[in-house]
């Protein structure tokens, strides 16, 4: 079953790959705190809606592990808002670089404390090869403020490993359609107001709403799905790494629909990703930490 959540995992990156193209095809003047938003509270609607047709018995709500997905939720809404900031502030390849290059290090680095083990050599080995692909693909695009972006970039993979941490503790306590559909209904609540304070006139026409529900009901209701569904089967380190074919999408992707050009370095870099994808997949961590948020 191990495989099949590695797949679960890949299949939720890939979708997330697209997120970065679909944003850049919105109207001008949209605003990347509302784009998180508005792709959180679409993605609850969408997860809850999964939820509801899988029958789940809502008296058993009282029982789920509201801490874990309290602190699963916070951290998941934070890494929205902070994601499509920073990727508006460094630009699509450097922000999505850094957010999902930076996720593995956090994780690993999570998980390290919890369990106080030095993690496999051969692991942070082929994190590493990894992460160096993740960073020659960071040359696509540029942005107006990069350093700024790569900061909030960065607190944005600290709060996706710690989403994927605190979620892997919690997944196989109800149907993983619930605990996803809890954790993103409490992000959508952190970050409703957000709302309230953002223009969104730029939201009122056919092709940004198409993109909002994209956003919502593929890149984050059914990869969210896959995604904590696969955490029952693989560490979160080893998922927040597969992930990282979240960039080698968005690479493709780049160069297909936007039009970017194909550099060796860009090959190179995609290659390394995939390399360093296998040997993660290929060598399990331990699973056994304590609970974080729960």
């Amino acid at each position: 079953m191990r495989l099949v959540g590695v797949l679960a995992v890949v299949l939720a990156a890939v979708l997330w790959g697209t997120t970065g193209t679909v944003q850049s095809l919105l109207p001008e003047g949209r605003d990347p705190l509302a784009v998180g938003a508005l792709r959180l509270l679409v993605g609850a609607i969408a997860l809850l809606a999964i939820a509801y047709a899988q029958k789940y018995d809502i008296t058993k709500m009282p029982n789920l592990p509201w801490p874990g997905i309290v602190f699963a939720g916070i951290a998941i809404g934070f890494y929205n808002l902070l994601f499509f900031w920073g990727v508006t502030l460094a630009g699509v390849g450097v922000g999505t670089a850094v957010t999902i290059g930076s996720a593995p290090v956090f994780a690993t680095l999570y998980e390290s404390l919890q369990s106080n083990r030095t993690p496999n050599r051969m692991r942070v080995f082929g994190q590493g090869i990894s992460i160096t692909g993740v960073a020659m693909l960071s040359t696509l695009g540029s942005g107006d403020r990069p350093y700024l972006g790569i900061v909030i970039a960065l607190l944005a993979g600290a709060c996706y490993a710690a989403y994927s941490l605190a979620t892997s503790r919690i997944s196989d306590k109800a149907p993983t359609t619930v605990i996803a559909a809890s954790t993103f209904s409490i992000a959508a609540l952190v970050t409703l107001p957000i709302l309230a304070f953002v223009p969104l006139g730029w939201a009122l026409n056919g092709s940004a709403l198409m993109g909002i529900a994209f956003l919502g009901v593929a890149a984050t209701g059914l990869a969210y799905a896959f995604y904590t569904w696969g955490l029952n089967y693989v560490t979160a380190s080893t998922a927040v790494t597969l992930a990282l074919m979240e960039p080698v999408t968005a690479w493709v992707l780049a160069i297909y629909i936007v039009g970017e050009p194909v550099t060796y370095e860009s090959m190179i870099g995609a290659g390394l990703v995939l390399a360093g994808l296998v040997t993660v997949t290929l060598i399990p961590a331990r699973r056994k930490v304590s609970p974080i948020g729960s």
